[in-house]
């Protein structure tokens, strides 16, 4: 695979450069130590929640991978502004002669509660519609919320709406003042999940998520006159500010160093399964092509950084506070992206509403080709490791993949080591590995964006409502995160 003369004029690469990228390319499309890696990080460490020990062991282990390969590398420790962890949840049912236990799992950042029994009502999907049919009653109540069945048809779009549905809906039960709301699981075959509250750590509600076949049962008979009550008891360690870590491993550029290109993957996940998909495999990607740049001896003109986040989890938080501690070099950063949806195949990159980075991408994605075809989606998107730098004006991308079988098993128990595409892991790693080796050598850059550009970027764009929907626009509104110049 060989970049054209033509192309090699506009990325200014020299022939070397050239024949660097096709090394690196082929060595990664070769048999390579990334599966190893990932099934040691999920089948041996397993879920890794930010803050948990399990956590801290992933961080050694990205660690210790590093310095095997002597590749320069820091931990960078943060402050988690709030903690959060389940220790236990049950609830059970009751009305004439049922008496249901039943499988729920808190949403992260539920408040506690002990015991607390209330009626149990049929909030339908959550509607403005449903809240002014419940009226009163649902003060003091828990409401049974029903969501759409999110299947590998449905994919990121189902997912993206139940995070939708959940701010709308916390609004309104909150403004009501009901006990609790207890979502209908929308993966069927009994599967519960792990999902944020939407406020995030600014949640003050008991929030449940209730296997879907119980849910629907409870639905029928509560629609065919049953009167039934729930009793909950959710006990969560809730509150301390506590110290987490980023592992941010680095290859020094040669001819502008101070220049950095950072590539990015979330090494925490939720601990109910082994956080294979999200987001195990993308850090193992990345760290893969870390060790192949070394072992082969390649020189970028730029810096280039491989990020190992933590806390995104909990809200994008060791992202967020990478920015704050580096806040003096950010006019340097060429480009901030992030890798967070899995083994699906790499279709291109969402590019944040830049209208100048599609045709850089496109040039840089010449030699891996065949790989293709790749369409870069010139939106912006909320919801991982990209958010900070985008309202900081730095070009930031994100990897636009298929869902495979992503969204089915979000968060939950099923995300495990064998739900990962092998084959497709090595391809997109290749295709990864072109564009970072794009963004490095490149002599063309990007301006940062002031406040008043991303307002604008803001006000053309759906980024307000995605902002509100991950709990980061006040913030933003503020001057807290973000830009303020």
């Amino acid at each position: 695979m060989r970049i054209a003369l033509s192309l090699l004029a506009m990325l200014s690469l020299s022939a070397a450069q050239a024949d660097d990228v096709d090394e690196l390319v082929r060595v990664i499309l070769e048999d390579t130590t990334v599966i190893e890696d990932l099934q040691e990080l999920t089948d041996t460490i397993g879920g890794r929640p930010t803050g948990s020990d399990a956590n801290r062991k992933a961080v050694d282990w990205a660690a210790d991978k590093f310095r095997e390969e002597e590749i320069a590398f820091t931990k960078e420790d943060f402050t988690m502004p709030f903690s959060w962890s389940e220790n236990s949840v049950s609830a059970t049912v009751t009305g004439g002669d049922l008496d249901l236990e039943l499988n729920v799992l808190s949403k992260a950042f539920s408040t506690g509660v002990d015991a607390l029994e209330a009626p149990l009502l049929d909030g339908g999907t959550g509607s403005e519609a449903d809240f002014e049919r419940l009226g009163d009653t649902a003060s003091g109540a828990w409401l049974l919320i029903e969501t759409p069945v999110l299947d590998d048809k449905i994919g990121l779009a189902g997912l993206f709406g139940e995070f939708g549905l959940a701010r709308d809906v916390d609004a309104r039960a909150l403004k009501v003042g009901a006990a609790g709301i207890i979502y209908m699981s929308s993966r069927p075959k009994n599967l519960v999940y792990r999902l944020p509250a939407s406020r995030f750590a600014g949640n003050r509600q008991a929030i449940l998520v209730m296997e879907r076949e119980h849910a629907l049962r409870l639905q029928r008979l509560l629609r065919t006159g049953h009167e039934l009550a729930m009793t909950a008891t959710i006990d969560v360690d809730a509150g301390d500010p506590y110290t987490a870590t980023n592992v941010i491993a680095e290859i020094p550029g040669t001819t502008r160093p101070d220049e950095i290109v950072l590539f990015g993957a979330h090494l925490d996940s939720w601990g109910l399964g082994t956080g294979a998909l999200d987001n195990g495999v993308n850090v193992a990607m990345l760290m893969n092509i870390a060790r192949q740049i070394t072992r082969l001896g390649l020189k970028p003109e730029r810096t280039i950084r491989f990020a190992l986040w933590n806390g995104e989890e909990q809200g994008l938080v060791g992202s967020w506070k990478y920015i704050e501690q580096h806040a003096d070099e950010l006019d340097n950063f060429i480009v901030g992206a992030s890798f967070d949806i899995g083994s699906g195949r790499t279709n291109g990159f969402f590019t944040g509403g830049r209208p100048e980075l599609p045709p850089l991408i496109d040039t840089y994605l010449e030699p891996v080709a065949e790989l293709g075809p790749f369409q870069q989606i010139d939106i912006p998107l909320v919801g991982t490791d990209n958010y900070d730098f985008m309202v900081q004006g730095i070009p930031n991308l994100i990897a636009a993949q298929s869902d495979a079988n992503y969204a089915s098993n979000y968060h939950a128990e099923s995300d495990t080591f064998e739900k990962v595409d092998q084959a497709q892991v090595r391809l997109n790693s290749a295709i990864a590995a072109a564009v970072i080796w794009g963004f490095a050598n490149d002599t063309d850059r990007l301006p940062r964006q002031t406040r008043a550009e991303i307002w604008k970027l803001i006000n053309s764009t759906d980024l307000e409502t995605q902002m509100r929907t991950f709990a980061v626009w006040d913030a933003w509104v503020k001057g807290e995160r973000g830009r303020n110049d």
